[in-house]
């Protein structure tokens, strides 16, 4: 730490005395250039602070996790795979970085830092600013909540019929698309944006908002760390794939994902050794994830049940506060926790896993989860 803050100080020094020297013009445009190389080496700077326990990247050493890793948060991880996998205290036993922490084990178990030669320095810068752009404040769109997504993710690709037909590519997309689907989420949904008209919605004019802001942010920290850069120009459309798979998580778009898997699943006709079908899935598994909260154990369903009425309610408010006609399930004084959570497991989640339960257990064993919860704890 020390080192850093001398190293700090040092390029502040450089930029007074080059800015003194030149032109100025030249000074300007210097500045700003200097000025976003200052900002990306601070950035760096609390990404590295993030990350203590990650090792070098050294030809011998592609584990992410340091040995002495926090105990219980290591034995958590052991059992990452599992339904009931407690994210809210894997966040508090990583100290609030359970996104960064997450991805960096399910990099090493994947081996995706081997296979695709990633410079360890930028994946930690990179997921150091993701982790960043998440707004803490949020009850629910925060990194918990994408930590949570890219756990539900995890397990989604790990199901065997899925697993053996899964490229290093595929499972780098679905990991990377959970992990930033959400990124600098404003905590109010697209509606909100468009009749405030705020920025976003003139810019994205209206479509697919909040999903178009997100993907447009992972780009932007894609390429300022150079995470891929290194890559061949084959594989420089990731950014174009990652996006479909972000855009794939608009709720306005249910139903043109849901129409087109019964149709394969009636024609019998998914091949997953094509790549064009195993990214549908991907979207597919990456729409129930985002969704797949109310359906955990009883015990963590609840809390995310109180996170997302909480922020629901919040937008409500504003809404009240600037006179606009408060949208559905965010009137705190009409719209109950129950009705609303059950409203989000029959809309959404439930809607989809109908057309997956052909996959396996797993999914029926979440839809029956998630059912039992509507009979038993319909007050709770």
């Amino acid at each position: 730490l020390i080192g850093t803050q001398v190293l700090f100080i040092f390029i502040l020094c450089i930029l007074r005395v080059n800015s003194s020297s030149a032109q100025q013009g030249e000074v300007e445009a210097g500045t700003r250039r200097k000025m976003k190389r200052l900002l990306s080496f601070q950035r760096y700077c609390h990404a590295s602070r993030l990350l203590r326990g990650l090792v070098p990247h050294t030809p011998g050493s592609l584990h992410l996790l340091d040995d002495d890793y926090l105990g219980q948060a290591a034995h958590m991880l052991s059992k990452v795979g599992k339904w009931n996998f407690d994210i809210f205290l894997f966040d508090r036993l990583t100290n609030g970085n359970s996104l960064v922490t997450l991805m960096c084990h399910l990099f090493n178990v994947y081996g995706l830092v081997h296979h695709f030669q990633l410079d360890m320095v930028k994946l930690h810068r990179f997921l150091g600013m993701v982790q960043e752009d998440y707004h803490s404040q949020n009850p629910y769109h925060n990194a918990v909540h994408a930590a949570d997504v890219t756990q539900a993710m995890y397990c989604y690709l790990k199901e065997p019929k899925l697993a053996e037909q899964l490229s290093p590519l595929d499972v780098f997309l679905g990991l990377m698309a959970a992990a930033t689907h959400d990124v600098d989420h404003p905590g109010v949904n697209q509606p909100f944006l468009i009749k405030t008209r705020h920025h976003l919605a003139s810019l994205y004019q209206n479509t697919s908002v909040l999903e178009s802001h997100h993907w447009r942010s992972t780009v932007g920290m894609l390429r300022e760390s150079r995470l891929l850069s290194h890559l061949p120009a084959d594989m420089q459309d990731m950014e174009q794939q990652l996006g479909s798979l972000i855009l794939a998580t608009d709720i306005s778009r249910q139903n043109e994902f849901l129409s087109t898997f019964r149709e394969h699943l009636d024609n019998q006709d998914l091949d997953l050794q094509l790549a064009s079908h195993r990214h549908f899935i991907l979207q597919i598994a990456l729409k129930c994830a985002d969704v797949c909260n109310p359906c955990r154990f009883w015990e963590l369903s609840k809390q995310w049940s109180e996170r997302v009425c909480e922020e629901f309610y919040r937008q409500g408010d504003l809404e009240r506060k600037f006179d606009f006609e408060i949208s559905p399930q965010c009137n705190q004084q009409a719209d109950s926790v129950p009705a609303i959570q059950i409203g989000r497991m029959s809309v959404t989640f439930c809607f989809l896993s109908v057309g997956i339960l052909n996959s396996g257990g797993f999914m029926r064993t979440m839809v029956n989860c998630s059912s039992d919860l509507c009979k038993v704890n319909p007050d709770s």
